[in-house]
């Protein structure tokens, strides 16, 4: 089984990881790990936080002489901003923003102010997911499976050409933006996943991993959405001679199992809850209704989330191919992997459109 952890706060020292359960024998440096970090700090739509830091994982433990040793793999990100805090003191901030872990938190573990919440709830978390994510990354194509994220909507904005634009226009009206990201992993051989148990669906076990990802409410797999509005024999994919589908509205899983077609997700994100507008809330010292005050955020975190979630899917595949192979190392893998392949020979090869990956 593979899996992680994460810690640290916002402007803490720093974050850390731990992942557990990756095979001996990856290739693996700090470098490769760096490229999907640098994209997570992407311009388009961030805050003045993305100025100060310049993301680095170090790696602790788990690889040596550039392999990975089976061992866990702990990983490090200094956060450069914690300078700015160290020794200035922690100010009350009693006054939760609607929409965020604020209150729900704050009530949860008795705070007093909503500056623990913040700390650990901030997306900053997710530098540490998108470190593990490269790892995993990496192992998936070391069996030939690439996971490609991309923009699909920015707000009502559909138009990869207007993204800049729309996101720049809400800056200046004081506002934040949400939209559609697609997630298409590509090369899945069929049979990751189960249908009998709940816990071992594919689909079920993605949609939660993207789901958990900071500001996202809606996840689907395939055309689901639209599959709802289609009557039965047009919202399937069509079996042909050798196996082939003309089509993947299904996303690449059935019955909770890996087909061999793309595996494709969407995540819906909401507009981030940290507004320069200012939002109707109450201070909690006083009880008296208020607004919300502007602490620096992103204005559209869509650009830096693509990598986001090709991390949390990246983990999900590399969790569900371990399981599926078994063994303790690549070389050990290899083999099985090359008898996955062949049980589907039909499969094997088969052409598919990238984009859209939908019917």
């Amino acid at each position: 089984m593979l899996r992680y952890l994460t810690a640290g706060e916002s402007h803490g020292p720093a974050l850390t990881a731990i992942l557990d359960g990756m095979p001996a024998g990856l290739p693996l440096t700090e470098g490769l790990i760096a490229a999907d970090l640098a994209r997570r700090q992407l311009p388009l739509g961030a805050g003045d936080r993305m100025k100060i830091e310049t993301d680095h994982a170090q790696i602790l433990s788990g690889v040596m002489e550039g392999l990975t040793t089976g061992a866990p793999i702990a990983l490090l990100i200094t956060n450069a901003d914690h300078a700015n805090w160290a020794g200035r003191g922690i100010a009350p901030y009693p006054v939760p923003r609607p929409g965020h872990a604020d209150l729900a938190a704050a009530i949860k573990y008795g705070y007093s102010d909503i500056r623990p919440a913040l700390e650990r709830a901030s997306a900053r978390e997710t530098a540490a997911r998108v470190a593990v994510g490269a790892i995993c990354r990496a192992f998936l194509a070391h069996f030939g499976i690439n996971v490609i994220g991309r923009i699909t909507q920015v707000a009502h904005e559909t138009d990869p050409d207007a993204f800049a634009r729309v996101i720049a226009a809400a800056q200046d009206d004081g506002e934040t933006l949400g939209g559609i990201i697609e997630v298409c992993a590509e090369n899945v051989p069929p049979g990751l996943g189960s249908h009998v148990q709940a816990d071992r669906r594919l689909d079920a076990r993605l949609a939660q991993a993207l789901m958990s990802i900071q500001a996202v409410k809606g996840v689907e797999i395939g055309d689901a959405f639209a599959n709802a509005a289609r009557p039965g024999t047009q919202a399937h994919d069509p079996i042909r001679a050798g196996l082939m589908r003309p089509t993947n509205r299904c996303g690449g899983i059935e019955g909770g199992i890996s087909n061999g077609s793309p595996v494709v997700a969407r995540l819906a994100m909401k507009p981030i809850p940290t507004t320069l507008k200012p939002q109707p809330t109450v201070n909690l010292a006083t009880g008296q209704e208020t607004a919300t005050a502007y602490e620096r955020s992103d204005i559209c975190p869509l650009p830096r989330a693509v990598v986001v979630a090709e991390a949390a899917a990246a983990f999900v595949l590399a969790d569900a191919l371990i399981e599926k192979l078994g063994g303790d190392s690549l070389a050990e893998m290899a083999p099985r992997m090359e008898q996955a392949r062949a049980a589907a020979p039909a499969l094997d090869g088969q052409p598919h459109v990238f984009w859209p990956c939908g019917s």
